[in-house]
């Protein structure tokens, strides 16, 4: 098989198109995203952090595959109604759930949106040389990186008596780093937060006595043996797999491509379900009981960071066993989620692969995760594997 024809293939005749150009709202700007199998729209309101991926996603796609000027202009309108209507003029912050009109709804806590804004502005930045948008970006990136790393500056979820820190703020400092300098050019800024967002993710969540990645863990790095500090999430973890993998084909560094490959190796072990395919949306560290009741669930997007993890691995590395973990992957996850009446996939399945909702868009997915492991999936696919 032609693995690159066929992730454009997807991309480009089953994916864009049941997005596009339904999702673009032309009365208030911006995006809508909470689509049923069909194409009819379920929910009006908006995530915030969608208007960011989404318009970063189109603007990739300008840069990288055809510089279509509809892509570029829903993307503009994207990033405009983020701009208008999403940030709160009390604090800064960006908001996490709109009305259709951009009407806040609900704030959280925690800071991601501001790292979506910030990758949209520096891929805008990018297509047409805007100094604007390279300053949006790299505003944004400094408060996405302040408000997750500096002490105090998150309001705390739970008291003090037992600490945690998480994986998330570190995976997603590192891809957005790695996007500024892909678009903006290296910095020393971008290039410390890249350093130390891996050296951290190494010591402290990556424990190779028990051959896995935690999702949380005490600030020096120890396990809380707790349902929170017990609990991994495969995908989340394959996923800060190859953006490591990523900075070891940018550095040609070897030690860091074993430590990605590594990582996808163990999340494999952990999260693949053996009696029904897909992977699991939680595990416990410990083989224990696991709180959330959706744990055995297998989403949509740990299968999209799968396909690109094990392609990559196969690619940089020449392996074997990770092009065949890659079409194990591949045949199950398009077998299972793909809708080849109405296109795209729907998001959440049962374990036995049937689904859950007909749901194909949320305030949590839109055009984002899939499109993008069809895009670099299909890049990779190009590529000629290495000598192992």
């Amino acid at each position: 098989m032609d693995l690159a024809k066929f992730y454009r293939d997807q991309l480009f005749g089953d994916c864009l198109p049941f997005w596009f150009p339904r999702a673009v709202d032309e009365t208030h700007g911006g995006f809508l995203h909470c689509f049923d199998a069909d194409g009819t729209l379920v929910d009006s309101d908006k995530s915030v952090w969608a208007q960011g991926r989404m318009s970063w996603m189109l603007l990739v796609l300008f840069l990288e595959h055809e510089r279509r000027p509809e892509w570029l202009a829903w993307a503009e309108g994207g990033l405009g109604f983020l701009e208008n209507h999403c940030i709160d003029p009390a604090d800064g912050r960006m908001h996490f759930h709109v009305a259709r009109d951009g009407t806040p709804i609900r704030k959280r806590r925690y800071a991601y949106s501001e790292s979506f804004a910030a990758i949209a502005y520096a891929a805008h930045a990018a297509a047409t040389g805007s100094d604007r948008s390279a300053t949006k970006a790299r505003q944004w990136f400094d408060f996405f990186t302040d408000w997750n790393f500096t002490p105090g500056r998150i309001p705390p979820k739970f008291t003090g008596a037992r600490p945690l820190i998480g994986l998330g703020p570190r995976m997603i400092t590192l891809v957005t780093a790695q996007e500024l300098e892909l678009r903006l050019g290296k910095s020393r800024e971008t290039s410390a937060w890249i350093d130390r967002c891996i050296d951290e993710i190494e010591s402290l969540f990556v424990k190779p006595d028990l051959r896995v990645v935690m999702e949380t863990v005490a600030p020096d790095g120890a396990l809380s043996d707790h349902f929170d500090g017990r609990t991994l999430n495969p995908g989340h973890a394959i996923e800060g797999a190859w953006f490591i993998m990523e900075e070891a084909h940018r550095r040609g560094d070897s030690r860091l491509l074993r430590l990605g490959c590594d990582m996808l190796d163990w999340m494999w072990e952990r999260g693949w379900d053996g009696e029904y395919g897909g992977l699991f949306y939680f595990r416990d560290v410990h083989d224990k009981p696991i709180q959330e009741y959706w744990h055995a669930m297998k989403f949509w997007w740990p299968h999209d960071e799968a396909l690109i993890a094990t392609l990559m691995a196969h690619r940089l590395t020449g392996e074997d066993r990770y092009l065949a973990m890659h079409e194990k992957c591949r045949e199950w996850a398009f077998a299972q989620f793909a809708d080849p009446v109405h296109g795209e996939w729907f998001g959440y399945l049962h374990q036995d692969g049937r689904p859950s909702s007909t749901l194909k868009g949320s305030l949590w997915k839109s055009f984002f995760h899939h499109p993008r492991a069809l895009h670099l999936c299909a890049a990779w696919a190009a590529m000629e594997p290495a000598r192992p």
